[in-house]
This record gives structure tokens, C-alpha cells and sequence, in this order.
């Protein structure tokens, strides 16, 4: 990363903005796995969003969780899109904000948070949209297979690439 986020150029930053978001979007309108049961699906944008929340801070992330998973879902679900907007964004915010470059366990903190965000906040919007708790607890567990899943490959990962790009 070579300086800090904020000494680098606006094109730079754009360039980051943009690229965060396009492969959140991407991870989620290419891998979807339909829920029959909501006409939900399952997707892997979550592995972005921890990726580039941990990498780049709580900015960099909900940019990324937020805008890159509301136009996943405008893409098939536009209804969502505007909660989609919060609850990704909140996820990726808190999972970057918590976030240390010195600290797996500040890293497992922020992915927490930002799960916990994107389960509760997806909880209470089904809850609404499918007619009550048993209905959205059926979400449940992709939800948490889609964070957990962001947690095992985006930690690693992150771990790896920090060793690789010197931050002096």
C-alpha cells in the first residue's frame, strides 16, 4: 500500500472506489445460488466486501458492500436495493472501521460486526417482506454461510496481502 489511503490521489482513490464495488457486484451477480423456499439467493459478495473493508478501512468498505451489492441487486431484485444499500454498507463500514493492520483479532472483530450487521439487518427486512420471523428465519442460515464464507477466504487472503505489500 506504500501511504496511507488518505495521502494517495483522488484518481487513485476513484480508481479504488470503483474497482471495490465492481467486484462486489461482480461475486454477487455471477455465484447465486437460488433459496426456493424466498426466491432469495445465495452469492459470494461478501468476499469482497470483508476483502476490501479489511484491506482499505470502513470508507473503502461500505462503498464497496453498499453500492456494489444494491446494484447486484438491482440487477434481479430491485426491491431490495435501497435496504441492501444500509445493511451492506453498515457491513462493510464496521467490518473496516474495526479492522487493524496488526491484529488478526482486530480483523475477526470487524468481520463479526460486519456479519452480525448483514444477518440483523437482512432478519428484520425479510421479516417485513415474507410475512413474519418464520419465514425470514429461513434466510438465516445462507446469510451466515455467506459471511462465514467471506470470513474464510477474505481473512486469509488479506493476511497474505498485507505481508506482500509493504506499508512502511
Amino acid at each position: 500500500m506504500g501511504q496511507p489511503l488518505a495521502r494517495r490521489s483522488r484518481s487513485v482513490m476513484v480508481a479504488l472506489y470503483a474497482l471495490s464495488a465492481a467486484a462486489v457486484m461482480a461475486l454477487t451477480v455471477v455465484v447465486r445460488v437460488p433459496i426456493p423456499a424466498t426466491t432469495g439467493y445465495l452469492n459470494f459478495g461478501d468476499i469482497a466486501i470483508f476483502l476490501f473493508a479489511l484491506l482499505f478501512g470502513g470508507r473503502v468498505g461500505a462503498f464497496a458492500g453498499g453500492f456494489g451489492s444494491a446494484l447486484a441487486d438491482l440487477v434481479g431484485y430491485p426491491v431490495f436495493a435501497p435496504f441492501t444499500l444500509f445493511i451492506k454498507g453498515a457491513e462493510g463500514f464496521l467490518a473496516g472501521y474495526l479492522a487493524s493492520e496488526r491484529s488478526v483479532r482486530r480483523d475477526l472483530l470487524g468481520w463479526a460486526a460486519g456479519a452480525t450487521a448483514m444477518v440483523a439487518g437482512y432478519f428484520v427486512v425479510e421479516t417485513l417482506f415474507f410475512g413474519g420471523v418464520p419465514a425470514a428465519s429461513v434466510e438465516v442460515p445462507f446469510n451466515l454461510l455467506q459471511v462465514f464464507s467471506g470470513a474464510v477466504v477474505s481473512i486469509p487472503l488479506v493476511q497474505g496481502l498485507r505481508k506482500a505489500i509493504s506499508t512502511e
